[in-house]
């Protein structure tokens, strides 16, 4: 993993979320992350040869509108999204706000470490991998999207970043 001092500030948008450069290198290209309300609703200056790249698992319609392509494989997997959404909404019946019932049910579940885990150990998630590094390497800047606003609420492609950022030389 890169220093910090490797990398130029990152800026956030109006929600928190991080859309600055990851990468100081100029022969490297740029990750970044946002979430669909934003591009939708333009609350994020994305430069425009960014590709927009879905990570989500089972996207709506109007999603594939939002990004130039989706990698369903970089998604969570299926039981650790219904087992996360169950708790939620356990949480949300005892009287937490939907932030809170969303972070809390997060750590219960150990949602960070069951999607690492996920992302080593899948065949397909990994070569997704391989080719989201293979563009950043070659200059390609990205920006991972999916539908959590990061300012009150937890979300995998944090999670997706970091790793991705962790792999890179």
């Amino acid at each position: 993993m890169a220093d910090a001092d490797e990398h130029e500030p990152a800026g956030t948008d109006e929600s928190g979320d991080i859309v600055g450069s990851e990468n100081a290198d100029a022969n490297t290209g740029t990750l970044t992350n946002t979430y669909v309300a934003a591009l939708q609703h333009e609350l994020v200056d994305l430069p425009p040869e960014t590709t927009r790249v879905g990570v989500v698992r089972q996207p709506t319609s109007w999603f594939h509108g939002a990004v130039d392509e989706n990698r369903p494989e970089l998604g969570p997997p299926t039981d650790l999204l219904e087992s996360f959404r169950q708790r939620e909404e356990d949480m949300k019946m005892r009287g937490l706000c939907e932030e809170g019932a969303h972070n809390a049910a997060w750590d219960e579940v150990e949602f960070e470490e069951a999607y690492r885990e996920h992302l080593e150990e899948s065949a397909d998630a990994q070569a997704a991998l391989e080719d989201l590094e293979s563009r950043l390497a070659e200059g390609e800047s990205l920006a991972l999207v999916c539908y959590e606003n990061t300012e009150k609420k937890r979300c995998h492609r944090t999670v997706l970043r970091e790793v991705l950022s962790e792999r890179s030389p």
